[in-house]
């Protein structure tokens, strides 16, 4: 069987809480607790890039990471509460690809591990059409333009470029680092600035922008687009 990840750590919980996230991401995850129950799973199955841990009970992620380089050329990214700078060296020098801190954020380590799929041809970009409606709302994006009930609003491009990233992904939490990966890329942006755009759309969307009913917020966590609000 094939998968786009797996997961191999001793730590069950964790492991089997980021499974479960990535899964209902449509991210094909499987999780293993030790350096055995992962050769065994390897030689079965396959897998396009695996999370791994450091301590492992029966052995080292360092000495299975050098043992999965002899026979496969896959993303490796640790994962480990160990932080210290030779343990960091040691991992990208033996082929890890990647090193990642616990405790982690799940909707951080996501993003890391999609752009990883994308690169290595598991995930590809989901296709999304050009004109999204719903209700009162109408977005262009290959015109880039957006009418309420039939009148034009505008939109700066950014402003307009973050309505189509949340009404692409409508009925779940962004996290606001999704955001900021996915709309602003590499350019430098902050929490305010975010915050100004999103009341600068609502402002341009909702019935009152007091009171959203399309995009709420998640405290502390980012923003949800609901489809069928506002009509």
């Amino acid at each position: 069987m094939k998968y786009d990840c797996l997961i191999v750590d001793d730590e069950k919980t964790i492991a089997d809480n980021t499974c479960e996230y990535f899964n209902m991401f449509d991210v094909k995850t499987c999780a293993c607790y030790s350096m055995a129950e992962a050769l065994s799973f390897l030689s079965e199955n396959e897998t396009t890039l695996i999370l791994l841990d450091i301590n492992l009970g029966d052995g080292s992620g360092f000495e299975l990471c050098k043992h999965i380089r002899t026979k496969l050329n896959i993303p490796i990214l640790f994962i480990s509460a160990r932080n210290t700078d030779d343990d960091k060296i040691i991992a990208l020098n033996i082929g890890g690809d990647d090193y990642i801190e616990k405790p982690y954020s799940l909707g951080v380590l996501l993003a890391k591990v999609k752009v990883m799929l994308r690169r290595f041809g598991s995930m590809k970009e989901k296709e999304v059409p050009d004109l999204f409606e719903d209700g009162k709302l109408q977005v262009d994006k290959k015109n880039k333009t957006l009418m309420i009930s039939g009148e034009p609003r505008k939109l700066t491009s950014m402003e307009f470029s973050l309505l189509c990233y949340l009404v692409e992904n409508p009925n779940r939490l962004i996290t606001k680092t999704e955001l900021f990966d996915n709309v602003w890329k590499d350019k430098f942006t902050s929490d305010g600035t975010l915050n100004v755009h999103i009341r600068k759309i609502r402002e341009a969307i909702e019935e009152d922008p007091k009171n959203p009913l399309r995009i709420v917020t998640v405290w502390k966590e980012g923003y949800k687009y609901v489809t069928g609000a506002g009509k």
